[in-house]
């Protein structure tokens, strides 16, 4: 099976559990592979027998933006269902780095993988 990988894509939104984090928006880091099979759009140049991954990228940051979850993990766990629901995907890996989550690190990151038969 093939993948379509987005890496680093920037969303600024309210997550997270301390007072401050539920006021001012802090920036999430997503990278999202795409389990699906090319064969089809790379033989016809036709971007419907693919996954769109600008349209993926435009779902995330319009949903994340508009959500207000107090973990990563749940924001973890919604996006990959949304994705798996809305772009028919068989399998969706997950990385979101929150890198004001914790001083003295680059970042924290929650890592998940779902798929459709689970």
């Amino acid at each position: 099976m093939d993948k379509i990988l987005i890496r680093g894509l920037k969303i600024r939104a309210i997550v997270g559990i301390l007072p401050w984090e539920r006021k001012i928006p802090q920036t999430l880091l997503l990278d999202v592979d795409l389990t699906t099979d090319i064969r089809a759009a790379a033989a016809s140049e036709d971007i419907s027998k693919t996954v769109d991954y600008s349209a993926v990228a435009e779902r995330l940051t319009v949903f994340i933006q508009e959500s207000r979850f107090q973990l990563i993990e749940t924001l973890a766990e919604r996006c990959a269902g949304l994705i798996l629901e809305e772009f028919g995907v068989p399998e969706v890996r997950l990385l979101v780095s929150k890198p004001e989550a914790v001083p003295a690190t680059d970042t924290v990151c929650i890592e998940i993988s779902r798929s459709r038969n689970a």
